[in-house]
């Protein structure tokens, strides 16, 4: 399943096939039992399973192994299957079936829980656009539409330890406005949960985030979506939707802890923030809340999408190069809800696969669900691999999508613009 280095194929017989070997198998995904059709031989059982095979040569690369060849290997055309008793290969047939229908049903299963999120996700779009439309018209109505959405959400939120934040499909042009209230109030109320807001708070923080930007409704479009550096005097502009979104809060009835977060969720924690210039405790929890995760989505979904960050180079400018902008420790809390690769991060396995980062659960966030590349598998048939259940595979390293070939892009479709949801049914066992 990795993405093999160019290379003159190596192969040693059968028998010579040793634990520590990085074996190639050069056979259709259902025809062994593995999750890779190339890994380090790490076990007996293992090395016994490839035996049973019915190869008579295998291929290595013993620039990947731990383990070299005692003798010279050939480098030729490998033998097809060895001859064997028939009852021998039908048990080796039927073990290979049966884990191969436990992989697929285990995949389905993911896709379904991958699924119910993007459709939970575009309901919550729906109520936002509304929102969004009709807050001057019925204030009253849309801010109980608001409070019953994170109702909803921090409901099951609080109920349930198994959480999986997965990555969702690219949206229609023109839906980014709602995606990114979507993804503020998702970040928000994870994070909020993770330091330990009580449910008062962590329903001030949802609310205030579905409304934090209300305020860029009062400014052109062509300003609020200008792709070139804004002037001086756009940027000032600009910078108004603070104060036009908590002056549109006030007179919607909304709480004042909603109204000082949307005041205040452009300030830094150093004073170089605006409107105000606040500073420290000055700004308010739930403003430094909503701050943190709004500065982290506006890095990875900016309005030129040419100036986007992965969410792993995202997370890694605000820690070394913005530190002294946020609250610590929501800074690190967030960090550790989204792990070290949060969803749409792509990245290299240690066996040298590429993959894309669909799914985390917040309380184990180094083992991430990955879409895997494997040019032996159709695309909409891509494995699915949960980390936690592959002791043996990890995370070498995060690599940008323009570095991929066309054909792994194409595969994995690395998103233009990052939008999560959650799904809170934990996952198969």
């Amino acid at each position: 399943m990795s993405d093999e280095r160019s290379a003159e194929a190596v192969y040693v017989d059968i028998q010579e096939l040793s634990i520590g070997m990085f074996v190639i198998l050069e056979l259709s995904w259902l025809q062994h039992p593995f999750t890779f059709n190339s890994f380090v031989v790490r076990t007996e059982e293992q090395l016994a399973t490839i035996r049973s095979l019915g190869l008579t040569k295998v291929r290595i690369d013993p620039r990947r192994g731990m383990t070299r060849p005692s003798a010279q290997p050939e480098a030729a055309s490998p033998a097809g299957p060895a001859a064997g008793p028939v009852a021998a290969r039908d048990e080796t047939s039927a073990t290979i079936a049966a884990a191969k229908s436990w992989r697929i049903e285990q995949n389905r299963i993911l896709r379904a829980s991958m699924g119910a999120a993007e459709r939970k996700a575009a309901k919550a779009a729906t109520v936002l656009r509304d929102i969004t439309k009709s807050i001057y018209s019925e204030p009253q109505r849309v801010v109980t539409s608001a409070g019953a959405l994170v109702d909803e959400v921090t409901s099951a939120l609080l109920g349930n330890s198994e959480v999986m934040i997965h990555l969702l499909n690219d949206h229609a042009a023109g839906e980014e406005v709602y995606y990114h209230s979507l993804n503020v109030t998702m970040l928000a109320l994870l994070l909020g949960k993770a330091i330990q807001f009580d449910a008062e708070m962590l329903r001030m923080a949802g609310v205030a985030a579905i409304f934090h930007d209300i305020g860029k409704e009062e400014i052109p479009y062509r300003v609020r979506s200008k792709t070139e550096p804004l002037t001086r005097a756009e940027t000032d502009f600009l910078r108004q939707h603070c104060a036009m979104g908590a002056r549109l809060a006030t007179q919607a009835g909304l709480p004042e802890a909603v109204v000082g977060a949307i005041l205040q969720h452009h300030e830094n924690i150093d004073g170089s923030g605006y409107p105000a210039g606040l500073a420290g405790d000055a700004i308010t929890p739930v403003s430094r809340l909503v701050g943190v995760v709004n500065a982290y989505d506006n890095l990875c979904n900016p309005v030129d999408p040419a100036k986007a960050l992965t969410p792993h180079e995202a997370l890694s400018m605000m820690f070394a190069k913005r530190k002294g902008w946020y609250d610590p420790a929501m800074l690190g809390k967030l960090i550790h809800v989204l792990g070290v690769y949060p969803p749409g991060s792509i990245v290299r396995l240690s066996t040298g696969a590429t993959a894309m980062v669909v799914s985390m659960n917040p309380a184990r966030p180094l083992l991430p669900m990955l879409l895997v590349h494997d040019p032996a598998i159709p695309k909409e048939e891509a494995v699915i691999l949960e980390l936690e259940k592959q002791p043996d595979i990890s995370i070498s390293k995060a690599i940008r999508p323009a570095t991929l070939t066309r054909e792994v892009y194409e595969y994995l479709s690395p998103r233009k613009r990052m939008t999560y949801y959650f799904d809170d049914k934990g996952r198969p066992s």
